[in-house]
């Protein structure tokens, strides 16, 4: 007993010294298959005591190991041995034994070098005895023949390699018969107790383990162990660039590159283009239209999987670099034209009034139709918005030009001449009549009377009448130009009220005149 006690101390202390050194990163969890080599030293329990002599008693053992979950493995194994003790005459005694079982193995512990385990199990024991102690069993024993046992104990697994470990263990296998040392006294009375113990036996026994890897996933990311170590990404860490995609999914279902968190470089992380933004984590430009994804959302908040996020018919990469517009407004100076009308009318989309005139470039090009580059369409001297808002035509260079009128200040149509004598207007009169025409178009409320006045030549009565005729004449020009009959009236002055001196030729001409009175504007 005091070697056992011995024996169990170093094992103990060879444990925790190889625990303290070892710094071996291998797999003893999550793997294909485990085969293992054992052998050691066997300890009887029987009606023999081991105080009456040790012999060395060996015990080969190969089993094999298979993963249930995360801490339960199962063991099937074989072994041979040979249990040896001595009688109570010091005389030793001999069993060969082939145990066959199946254990269960506890590994409650997730340790990089080493995994302690609990194991127990059931199986079958063929013993056959071949030397018999000298003593003479009470009962009638049988030499050989089976026996279901209980194996239960404690061990652990140390890594060598990946591939390798190191396996020790110790444990009790109690059977289910007394006749494994060739001495029964199962149920033998005495005046101490009723005996009823069966025989067993304690192991201990170290060995090699391989451990088959390569189709292994430790770290439950879709890609084997093997797979891993080729790509260069950690077997141990589901997502070795700790962008929020696994490396199985990063390898297999999207083709990115696990090492790196934006496979594309275009500025987002591979998790964001796969989740959030549904873009190609391995094109930097998903709608190709010369934007990186990660400057469409970091720094212009345009759409990435659009070539133009406003839908105003230009590409979000030439509002930014070529025009130099909004990409997120369909009409960036909110002149009422689109980026890209204004684009095709040549007008500036940064500028609501892109010719200065006062009139915005949508109102010029549907509105009036008018040139939004010219200030003045009709090159007629007057620009487009002083035409728009005193109503003449800015397409009409002929209505430019109108009078300037004072109200009730009369304002004399220098050029109107009628044939001598008569009512009748020469063809020269109508350029300043024009301008009248225009003056009237532009002030919509405007209303006027006509005024006639002759010379002194000839009688006061005749030259009233004329008069009265030259101002109807003109009267009727205007009204017969769209001017509302109700906005002129005319009067005939005669020879009243002279602005010249009628005893000269030029006088008289001066006094021969038609004036233009405005009565309200």
């Amino acid at each position: 007993m005091e070697k056992m006690k011995h024996c169990y101390f170093n094992l103990t202390l060879f444990l925790i010294l190889f625990m303290a050194v070892i710094n071996i990163n291998a797999q003893t969890k999550d793997y294909d298959y485990k085969l293992g080599l054992k052998v050691g030293n066997m300890f009887h329990s029987t009606e023999f005591k081991l105080k009456d002599g040790m012999v060395i008693s060996p015990l080969a053992k190969a089993f094999g190991r298979l993963e249930i979950n995360e801490y339960l493995e199962g063991e099937a194994g074989i072994g041979i041995g040979l249990l040896k003790g001595k009688d109570f005459t010091k005389k030793e005694w001999e069993t060969r034994i082939i145990p066959v079982d199946f254990k269960l193995l506890f590994a409650p512990l997730k340790n990089s070098g080493w995994n302690p385990y609990a194991y127990a199990g059931i199986g079958l024991i063929n013993f056959d005895n071949t030397q018999k102690p000298r003593v003479k069993s009470i009962k009638n024993t049988k030499d050989n023949g089976l026996a279901v046992y209980i194996p239960f104990g404690l061990g652990a697994e140390i890594v060598l390699s990946d591939n390798f470990l190191f396996d020790i263990s110790a444990g009790y296998n109690q059977s289910f018969t007394d006749n494994i040392n060739l001495y029964n006294n199962l149920g033998y009375y005495t005046e101490l107790k009723d005996i009823t113990s069966f025989d067993g036996f304690f192991d201990i026994s170290a060995g090699i383990t391989y451990v088959s890897t390569g189709s292994s996933d430790s770290d439950k990311d879709g890609l084997s162990k093997k797979d891993e170590k080729a790509i260069g990404t950690d077997p141990e860490n589901s997502d070795t660039d700790g962008d929020g995609l696994s490396d199985g999914d990063e390898v297999v279902k999207f083709k990115t590159n696990p090492h790196k968190t934006d496979s594309d470089d275009d500025g987002l992380s591979d998790f964001a283009e796969v989740n959030s933004l549904k873009t190609n984590p391995n094109k930097a430009d998903t709608d190709s239209e010369g934007l990186k994804d990660g400057e469409e959302v970091n720094k212009y908040k345009t759409a990435p999987l659009k070539t133009d996020s406003d839908s105003d018919g230009l590409t979000d990469y030439d509002e930014v670099h070529s025009h130099k517009t909004n990409p997120l407004k369909t009409d960036t100076d909110g002149d009422g034209l689109s980026d890209k009308e204004e684009i095709q009318y040549g007008t500036n989309t940064l500028k609501i009034d892109s010719d200065g005139d006062g009139l915005n470039d949508a109102d010029e090009v549907n509105k009036y139709k008018t040139n939004p580059l010219l200030i003045d369409t009709d090159n007629g001297s007057v620009n487009d918005f002083i035409e728009v808002h005193r109503g003449t035509d800015p397409l009409n260079a002929k209505d430019d030009e109108i009078l300037d009128i004072k109200e009730d200040k009369p304002l004399v149509l220098d050029g109107v001449n009628f044939e001598t004598g008569k009512a009748v207007i020469t063809p020269s009169s109508e350029v300043i009549l024009l301008k009248a025409l225009n003056t009237m178009n532009a002030y919509p409320d405007l209303k006027v009377e006509i005024r006639g006045y002759t010379d002194n030549t000839g009688s006061i009565r005749t030259n009233n009448a004329l008069s009265q005729k030259r101002a109807d004449a003109v009267r009727q020009w205007l009204i017969d130009r769209g001017i509302s009959s109700l906005r002129i009236t005319s009067k005939g002055y005669g020879p009243s009220s002279p602005v010249a001196d009628n005893s000269t030729a030029e006088g008289r001409a001066k006094n021969r005149r038609i004036e233009f009175y405005p009565l309200r504007k």
